[in-house]
């Protein structure tokens, strides 16, 4: 009887680590928005501690108007956001993704999260990302201009609102022009220097430009992008004077907006998420600028954030970790 030879074990595998999978960090990334609002808010418990007390005392009518006006302010901004591109976006789904771009604009720099849930929406939607790009900077410029020419409409409609002494300390204004002045020589002796970034600088502008005349050969969108950017801060510097009136800060309420509006201007170059910190500072400043009493001030900003920031961050947080899950975003 003749033996059947035996085949050769196999050789055993070796256990290498797996590389995570797209599923794996897509989960975490789900999670993420979640660990940086508890974060956020127990690095700032005192301030929430604080805003949750002051609402104790308010008229919650007013109250419910500056929900609701912040509730509008994600209308307006996925109004804008459609008019600075061409091509259609799904309405629902964009109105998503700036409810869930506000939550991750308070967990990261300012501008940085609402920026990239916005690129990344765009993406998935098929705009190229030269046209997204080109979109995205339509979108912030009709937007820091709709805000800057909302504030001066308003400070030529009523010149004693602002007081500029408390809003500028004594010796900044010289130190400011100083650093605006050396950094427009640096950067464009960096354009003239650097081949590669003058081309890249001058294929953006060029892929901005084409945009711009595109979506403004467009009635509608054109209309969609210039409404929506001024009533995005229309609705914000509305929501300021609901809250306001809620907590009796004896100021007009066109004296508000205009506190806010300046306020606002004033932090835009201040790179903490959301401006959570400095514009607490500075609305407070602006707001005793424009007449308020300092104690009475300081209580509607803390109120005023806790409806405009808090009480949406978890939803926002949940709704852009849904998006990423459902590869919205």
């Amino acid at each position: 009887m003749t033996a059947t030879p035996l085949s050769p074990a196999p050789a055993p595998r070796s256990r290498l680590p797996r590389r995570p999978t797209a599923r794996g960090l897509r989960r975490t990334l789900c999670l993420l928005p979640l660990v940086l609002v508890g974060v956020v808010a127990v690095r700032h418990r005192s301030v929430l501690a604080e805003g949750v007390a002051q609402l104790r005392t308010a008229e919650w009518p007013w109250l419910l108007a500056a929900a609701g006006a912040t509730c509008l302010t994600w209308v307006a901004a996925a109004v804008t956001r459609q008019g600075a591109v061409v091509q259609r976006l799904p309405a629902l789904r964009l109105l998503a993704t700036q409810f869930a771009a506000g939550a991750a604009n308070h967990l990261l720099p300012t501008g940085l999260g609402a920026s990239a849930v916005n690129l990344r929406f765009m993406a998935v939607c098929g705009v190229p990302l030269a046209r997204s790009s080109a979109a995205l900077a339509l979108y912030l410029l009709a937007e820091g201009v709709a805000r800057v020419g909302l504030l001066a409409a308003l400070l030529l409609a009523f010149p004693g609102a602002l007081r500029l002494g408390p809003l500028l300390p004594e010796g900044a204004l010289g130190p400011l022009l100083a650093v605006l002045g050396a950094a427009a020589p640096v950067a464009a002796g960096a354009l003239v220097l650097v081949r590669r970034l003058r081309s890249a600088v001058w294929a953006f502008l060029r892929t901005a430009l084409g945009e711009a005349r595109s979506v403004h050969a467009r009635p509608a969108r054109a209309l969609a992008l210039w409404g929506g950017s001024l009533a995005f801060p229309a609705l914000q510097a509305a929501g300021l004077a609901a809250v306001g009136r809620a907590l009796g800060l004896p100021v007009p309420a066109t004296h508000m907006a205009v506190a806010y509006l300046a306020a606002t201007v004033a932090v835009a170059l201040v790179p903490t998420p959301g401006g959570i910190g400095s514009v607490e500072a500075a609305l407070v400043v602006a707001l005793v600028a424009v007449g308020g009493p300092v104690a009475v001030a300081t209580a509607v900003v803390l109120a005023f954030r806790i409806v405009t920031v808090w009480l949406p961050l978890l939803p926002g947080a949940l709704t852009l970790g849904a998006l990423v899950r459902l590869k919205v975003i």
